[in-house]
């Protein structure tokens, strides 16, 4: 699984020319995924200001409203990927736009496929 972890708004930042550029790579790479059949799922996440979480606050559950993280990127979707090797996975997380503009990429198996050696 490849997940995205961006900076919010960061897309708003762009010039429009630099916004259609980003997001046609996306559709470039989805696109080229689908093709090879390496895409299994992927999905955007809603903006994180319309996050719940929930903690354990003296011993009972407590949801407040978004991530309140201790981080400027915050998770912003993600994409399941059936690949040969990590390796792989990792070409097409170093290849997400998203990583150019401050974001991030995390490549992690999935427990499921991966066994729980994990």
């Amino acid at each position: 699984m490849l997940l995205i972890w961006n900076r919010p708004g960061f897309t708003e930042e762009l010039t429009e020319q630099d916004r259609t550029a980003l997001f046609g790579e996306v559709d470039e790479i989805m696109k080229e995924l689908t093709e090879t059949g390496e895409l299994v799922d992927g999905q955007a996440l809603a903006n994180p200001s319309q996050t719940l979480t929930v903690r354990l606050v003296d011993g009972n559950p407590e949801i407040v409203d978004g991530p309140f993280m201790e981080s400027k990127e915050q998770f912003a979707g993600y994409l399941t990927v059936d690949c040969d090797s990590p390796q792989r996975a990792a070409e097409i997380a170093a290849r997400w736009p998203d990583v150019r503009h401050g974001g991030a990429m995390e490549v992690r198996p999935v427990m499921e496929q991966a066994g729980t050696e994990m």
